[in-house]
């Protein structure tokens, strides 16, 4: 641009002709009279562009390129494919550059790049549409780590959004998460946009066809929503919700949360969720709350009675005093073993029945082959076995959780009264906690052990003493009260000297 001024300058003021501003910048007698002119000077593009060596080899490529039209994605040509074809098949002296400059540019204009896309912008009406997807992540429950999936559901119009951790992403936790998350939003989208998640769909047809799960087209009518299922392999287009796994996992999973429980670390995460409001989202002039407060007219009512999302079972008490459900064993009372009996099988509890009688229930669990025992089913076959004390299951997983107290219990009724005796009286005691609460019996007990006492009698009178004299009136003014009991003469029970 300096040259381009200072020959105008030169010419137009000072009257210096061509030949000598040609001499003077080094340019040619034509650039000058172009810049005189005030023409455009300098280098341009080629209207086409020679390729000497790569020329004969163009419609070779272009061939195999359009060939691959009709292969599988995986098996189709790359830049180096095609490179090392050429020099094999048909001698090609040039450079591989060369080859993926002109195959990057082809697949362009064939179609076959899939950098190329083109979205069309889009604006959802208030309402209608929510996306649906589930992630992983990382939580500490009850001390111990553990991956949980955690369900995502997301108003296309508003942005809000609602978050729930399971232990898995089976459908009854599918169908429990739908249920919450339509409590959550005080209403059901009419329509609800799904990748091919096998909990609702059981084949993929061709195009947007689909075959769905049987109990999904029931859940579906009962809330009268409408499903619409992705392309395959196209997250992109519920690209809303996908965003959300990974905003919820980087705001509301890091530093990774820690709970006593998953329905604790799901209380945390719905406070989270309802909080979310103030930010505006973009292309948008009011926040997520203001959106979400428009909108609400127009979702669908909640049913007057909630989905029943519990599946019947039948099974029979084994010889483990267990009933097998859903690969797992639960434990029953042992009196129960061999008796026909009805699971009721919630999304996180498992309820067991003989006949219409209630006799039992345990948090569910998930996988394959895990035993969930309550040992009080066990208490009183294992006293008349005292010798499988130690061995036994159930035993073994509680005394994990036992206070110290019950284990210097446990030592004094066996040093006392023998192992075999000490170990049944001692079970006399754990018989306790099917009706007292586990805080007064543990009180009991630590107060047992500072007086010495070695029999379950005196631990008994203790519990029973302290529940009478804790709900108690006020003696009548006049009457003597009764003096505490002396409770160390049961120091002698049990051979004590």
């Amino acid at each position: 641009m300096d040259q381009y001024e200072f020959i105008r300058t030169a010419y137009r003021v000072y009257g210096k002709n061509i030949t000598e501003l040609a001499r003077q910048t080094g340019h040619s007698r034509n650039t000058i009279k172009k810049a005189i002119r005030g023409e455009p000077w300098g280098y341009k593009e080629r209207e086409s562009q020679n390729s000497p060596v790569l020329g004969p080899y163009q419609t070779i490529i272009d061939g195999w390129l359009k060939k691959d039209q009709a292969q599988p994605k995986k098996q189709r040509h790359t830049s180096r494919r095609v490179f090392n074809r050429l020099v094999a098949e048909h001698g090609f002296a040039g450079g591989e550059s060369t080859i993926r400059r002109y195959v990057r540019q082809a697949k362009i204009n064939l179609g076959l790049d899939a950098s190329c896309q083109v979205f069309i912008p889009c604006e959802p009406d208030a309402g209608r549409e929510a996306e649906v997807d589930w992630g992983t992540a990382m939580a500490i429950i009850a001390g111990e780590p553990v991956r949980l999936k955690f369900f995502c559901m997301r108003s296309k119009f508003s942005g809000k959004h609602f978050v729930r951790f399971y232990p898995c992403e089976r459908q009854q936790p599918f169908f429990d998460a739908h249920i919450r998350a339509f409590e959550f939003f005080g209403g059901i989208f009419p329509f609800l946009i799904y990748d091919n998640l096998t909990t609702a769909v059981r084949k993929v047809m061709q195009g947007r066809a689909r075959i769905e799960q049987e109990s999904f087209r029931k859940f579906k009518a009962y809330h009268s929503f409408e499903a619409r299922f992705c392309n395959p392999a196209s997250g992109h287009e519920k690209g809303g919700v996908e965003g959300l796994v990974g905003f919820a996992r980087r705001n509301y999973m890091v530093p990774v949360p820690e709970a006593e429980s998953i329905e604790a670390l799901n209380e945390a995460i719905l406070k989270q969720c309802l909080a979310y409001g103030s930010h505006k989202m973009a292309g948008r002039d009011q926040n997520v709350d203001a959106l979400y407060e428009q909108e609400k007219a127009s979702l669908l009512s909640l049913p007057e009675v909630a989905y029943y999302n519990t599946h019947a079972h039948e099974g029979r008490g084994d010889k483990y005093g267990t009933v097998i459900v859903d690969k797992n064993r639960y434990s029953i009372p042992w009196r129960h073993v061999g008796q026909k009996l009805k699971i009721l099988l919630h999304v996180d509890q498992v309820e067991i029945f003989t006949g219409t009688k209630f006799i039992a229930t345990h948090e569910r669990v998930f996988g394959n082959n895990k035993w969930c025992l309550n040992p009080e089913h066990y208490l009183e076959l294992i006293q008349q076995r005292p010798l499988s004390f130690n061995s036994a299951r159930p035993i073994r997983e509680w005394r994990k959780q036992w206070p110290d107290s019950l284990h210097r219990l446990l030592a004094r009724f066996c040093d006392a009264q023998g192992e075999t005796r000490g170990i049944k009286d001692f079970i006399s005691v754990l018989m306790l906690y099917q009706d007292h609460k586990p805080d007064d019996i543990e009180a009991a007990v630590e107060l047992a052990v500072e007086k010495n006492i070695s029999a379950s009698d005196g631990v008994c009178h203790l519990l029973i003493f302290a529940n009478e004299a804790g709900n108690a009136t006020q003696p009548l003014a006049g009457w003597p009260s009764l003096s505490p009991p002396d409770v160390s003469l049961y120091g002698q029970l049990g051979g004590v000297q």
